[in-house]
């Protein structure tokens, strides 16, 4: 079958499922807290060998849900990266790259300035905010120069419709699939730039970022370490269609919740940051204790950690930044003295933030490419 007909039948079963209401949906705060809860105490796994088969069982409904049960073939253009910035410790560049034919991610590439005999990878996806700014908000720019300045190579991505990513708009019917395919070339571009160790890749995001880190790190076993940010709970589904608008979480018989897909991750590391302000305001006692319970099965119960900071909102800010370094620096061979202070302190005042001009992907010497498509899938 061609790309074209491919794309044609991705429309029409886009059109479909506009007709057609799903109750399988499981949407914003589709439990009320006791319930999610209760839930957990339900998917409670009874030894190693029914979680592993339990864990096929979500693995395989969350790529049915999304319509992604067979991943479609990477295009064969190459990445573009223009613009390379120079600053303190690290370069800042731009990218796009094709996603599916004619579907463009585009980013911005973190790398330290110190030559390393290999680098640890991360990527970190975004969350949503009402001006669309996405990866040119100061909390993304910051932790991904953090992160390169430690000596990883750090790639942060447009949710579509934010960004330089306008071919569609964000509240497409099957946003869900098309940005877990963009985190995965995004994994697939950060995996073939020069001296990346495919031994310690790590991603982090917050909120709708967030869910995105869980899920890819749910799908894709080249995540070796996972900081899913104010997001992962028993109760909330994810309030955007990126997050929830396909059925992952419900079939007839089954059920399940972020949390439970989150601990798809065991037993490689993971860090909750939760807060005191939104849906992980308990994680400490419901979905904390649930997944270190599943990490317990593998004789690893060390490995997944909760920071939990009740007195913070829903946001990647400096405080829960500063939970992430250390963890991503045990876990990743990361050098975390590089950005202490001489009193020992993380100090992030040597990452400049540039503006949107300068983070920019396209312009006129690199235009959205001729095959870019134009205006929403209909």
């Amino acid at each position: 079958m061609s790309w074209k007909s491919i794309l044609f039948c991705l429309l029409v079963s886009v059109e479909l499922m506009a007709q057609s209401p799903n109750d399988h949906l499981c949407q914003g705060a589709y439990f009320p807290e006791y319930r999610g809860a209760e839930l957990l105490r339900e998917l409670k796994p009874e030894s190693l060998n029914y979680w592993q088969v339990r864990r096929q069982q979500v693995a395989n409904q969350i790529c049915k849900g999304m319509q992604l049960e067979q991943l479609p073939p990477a295009p064969a253009s190459k990445p573009v990266i223009h613009s390379k910035k120079i600053m303190d410790g690290y370069t800042v560049e731009n990218v796009f790259f094709e996603s599916l034919p004619g579907l463009y991610v585009s980013g911005n590439l973190y790398r330290p300035t110190a030559t390393r005999n290999s680098y640890a990878g991360v990527l970190c996806p975004h969350g949503h905010d009402g001006a669309l700014e996405g990866r040119f908000r100061d909390q993304t720019q910051i932790r991904c120069a953090m992160l390169a300045r430690m000596g990883a190579v750090v790639f942060a991505w447009d949710m579509i419709g934010y960004g330089d990513a306008k071919q569609l708009e964000h509240k497409h019917p099957k946003a869900l699939q098309l940005q877990t395919i963009n985190s995965i070339r995004a994994l697939d571009f950060l995996l073939s730039l020069p001296g990346v160790d495919p031994e310690r890749i790590g991603i982090t995001g917050e909120s709708g970022g967030g869910t995105q880190t869980f899920l890819l790190a749910a799908l894709d076993d080249r995540i070796k370490v996972s900081a899913p940010t104010v997001m992962v709970s028993s109760h909330f589904f994810g309030g955007c269609v990126c997050e929830s608008g396909m059925p992952i979480h419900k079939a007839a018989q089954y059920q399940t919740c972020n949390a439970e897909i989150a601990a798809l991750a065991a037993p490689r590391p993971m860090l909750l940051i939760s807060d005191g302000a939104d849906w992980t305001s308990h994680t400490p006692e419901v979905e904390f204790p649930f997944i270190r319970q599943i990490y317990g099965l593998y004789g690893q119960s060390t490995l997944v950690e909760n920071v939990h900071l009740p007195n913070e909102k829903h946001d990647y800010g400096p405080v829960k930044r500063k939970a992430l370094y250390p963890f991503l620096a045990k876990h990743l061979n990361l050098d975390l003295s590089i950005i202490k202070d001489a009193s020992g302190n993380i100090d992030e005042s040597r990452c400049k933030l540039l503006s949107k001009e300068e983070l920019s992907v396209f312009n006129p010497t690199y235009p959205l490419p001729a095959n870019a498509i134009k205006g929403d899938w209909k």
